[in-house]
């Protein structure tokens, strides 16, 4: 029974490594190869101008403006210089926070230019920061816009090709915000101001003023627009895309390949809520303002250049003859981090802004995990060891049911002579052997699935973990020690080139590190705590099992496996403590011992 039991433990988990390996790296690089296709694809294809937004007919319904979408380079990677022509052909506002630099384009009052002072593309102090608005005429263009839809009696409004004149104050921080204006030729005169705060959010704030003799009506539009997807392809565990939360649907997911499909997706109007574009650790959002009922729509255009789009559209805004109106939109843009994306949703009251986080359908375990691992970073400075300390506290809090499971397996072990004797008594009846083996567990008080226990608490820890590790920017480039300076990053060294005195790149399979080297190595002496099988087949995979979760392992963040290794010896210590106490035999010795013994041959 015992045997069997170990043996179905063992196909499961092997099932399961290989069913991550196949969902966590294979697709993702079949995604990556079909990515380059499409871009090189999409490089050859024609590139012409998309018309700007339509204006309502006499019975049409307005609609946000795709956008003059100008002609942008072929698909060469963007450089520096590229960048810097890009922004300097447009008159600017320039953004500088604690969190933010970067610039607002007079033209459209777009925000096309931004980069996040504290995040670095590597782990590298001299690598550039993360740009995460580009203008719309690079190839990775990415922008958040604002607007209005006019008609006949309004006349030209605010839009892409706006070009807005700057009142005052030239430079956007926290102290000092920035006022734009923009007039027609109907006696409307807009006026747009933006602030910020010192970290990733904006305020655009809308007034306008009509001077005309007549009433009009305008609609307010905003845009996340972006026209490339990440460089590195998402996995299963995490949606990259457009995302919303509006209305009675609730939170909207669409990943680019879904929405390339669909072309479109409208929920129902919504009078609260945000939504935009987000990728593992960045978003850029809008929220529109509370007072004016709106409609979201995620949407992919194919004329002129491929791009992503979530925007929205307000109900009519009626502005009186002499009067003024005032609309408003907060528009996120920075780093997914997981205190401040709590504050915004509290303090802002932006309804489920938590949710931008992708924390899975396992979020009662995920949060709770990341909470136990940031409580302790702050206490230790460093978040590996908190790793190391939160696998302390997980095997505490699960200590009596282990205690349990490990001192019915010492009972397994002590009344095995007695489980040979039946087995050998009732060979040739099946069903006899069977009933005295239940016999014994009964007559034993051994509860022969027990130590499953183990195995399984283990394996919703160990996908919690794998999501705080995956997807919080918190544990991106967070150090450990020595040659770990990325817990979210797999461990880089490899057995095959000698830890790095050998001078050769390797391929990804043969990154074998020294964490993954020592997870494996626990691994393999926490499995034979236990007396070998008698079943060839059965060893035969036992012995293996270590070497190929190495493998497997190999490629997943550091964190992970170093939680994993630390997991095993600290197991290994409760084993054999509990193992002693129940006076059953300790298995580890003799099993290396034999293992490494000469077998005889045949002939002798």
């Amino acid at each position: 029974m015992e045997n069997n039991r170990n043996f179905f433990i063992t196909i499961a988990l092997s099932v399961l490594i290989l069913t991550l390996w196949q969902v966590f790296y294979m697709n993702p690089r079949v995604e990556a190869q079909r990515e380059a296709a499409r871009i090189e694809e999409q490089r050859v294809a024609e590139q012409k101008k998309a018309a700007e937004g339509a204006n309502p007919g006499a019975a049409g319904t307005p609609v946000p403006p795709q956008g003059a979408i100008p002609n942008a380079p072929g698909g060469e990677a963007v450089t520096a210089a590229g960048r810097e022509q890009a922004l300097a052909a447009t008159a600017r506002v320039r953004i500088d926070t604690p969190s933010l630099e970067g610039s607002i384009n007079l033209t459209g009052a777009r925000l096309d230019d931004l980069k996040l002072k504290h995040y670095t593309e590597t782990v590298d102090k001299n690598s550039p920061e993360i740009e995460l608005l580009n203008p719309s005429v690079l190839p990775n263009g990415y922008f958040a816009e604002i607007g209005f839809v006019g008609n006949d009696k309004t006349g030209a409004v605010p839009g892409a090709d706006t070009v807005w004149k700057v009142d005052g104050n030239a430079t956007l921080t926290p102290a000092t915000p920035v006022t734009l204006t923009y007039s027609n030729d109907k006696g409307l005169t807009f006026k747009r101001t933006f602030s910020v705060d010192n970290d990733y959010m904006f305020t655009v704030s809308d007034t306008v003023q009509n001077s005309g003799a007549t009433a009009v009506s305008l609609f307010n539009y905003g845009r996340v627009t972006r026209f490339d997807k990440p460089a590195v392809a998402s996995i299963y565990v995490l949606h990259e895309g457009l995302i919303g939360f509006t209305g009675t649907e609730g939170l909207q997911e669409h990943k680019y390949a879904s929405i390339e499909k669909d072309k479109q997706f409208q929920p129902g109007k919504s009078t609260d809520g945000w939504l935009g574009i987000t990728d593992k650790y960045w978003a850029v959002t809008l929220v529109p303002t509370e007072k004016q009922p709106f409609q979201p729509r995620y949407a992919y255009f194919e004329d002129g250049r491929h791009r992503y789009q979530s925007d929205f559209l307000t109900d009519p805004i009626n502005v009186a003859a002499g009067q003024s109106a005032t609309v408003e939109t907060e528009v996120f843009a920075g780093a997914k981090e997981v205190a401040k994306i709590n504050a915004y949703a509290e303090d802002r009251n932006i309804k489920r802004f938590d949710l931008l986080i992708d924390w899975g359908w396992f979020h009662f375990i995920t949060k709770p995990m990341f909470w136990l691992i940031d409580t302790l970073y702050k206490f230790f400075g460093n978040f590996g060891l908190a790793i190391l300390a939160t696998t302390v506290v997980v095997k505490a809090i699960f200590f009596p049911l282990a205690n349990k499971s490990y001192a019915s397996m010492a009972n397994m072990k002590k009344v095995q002579p007695k489980m040979l004797e039946i087995r050998e008594k009732y060979a040739d009846d099946k069903m006899k052997q069977q009933q005295a083996m239940m016999e014994l567990y009964k007559t034993e008080k051994i509860n022969p699935i027990a130590g499953c226990w183990p195995v399984a608490l283990q394996i919703p820890v160990f996908f919690a973990l794998y999501k705080v590790l995956y997807i919080t920017i918190e544990m991106r480039h967070a150090p450990f020690f020595g040659w770990i300076q990325d817990l979210a990053a797999p461990d880089p060294t490899s057995l095959f080139n000698l830890f790095g005195l050998i001078p050769i790149t390797l391929p990804h399979m043969l990154m074998i590190g020294v964490w993954p080297l020592v997870m494996g190595i626990t691994m393999f002496l926490q499995m034979r705590m236990n007396p070998t099988p008698p079943d060839p087949t059965q060893a035969a995979i036992f012995t293996w099992m270590p070497v190929i979760f190495t493998f497997m392992m190999a490629g997943f963040p550091a964190g992970l496996v170093i939680y994993w290794a630390w997991n095993n010896l600290l197991s290994i210590l409760q084993q054999g403590v509990i193992m002693k106490r129940q006076g059953a035999k300790i298995e580890l010795w003799d099993n290396l011992v034999a293992l490494f013994r000469k077998k005889p041959s045949p002939a002798e």
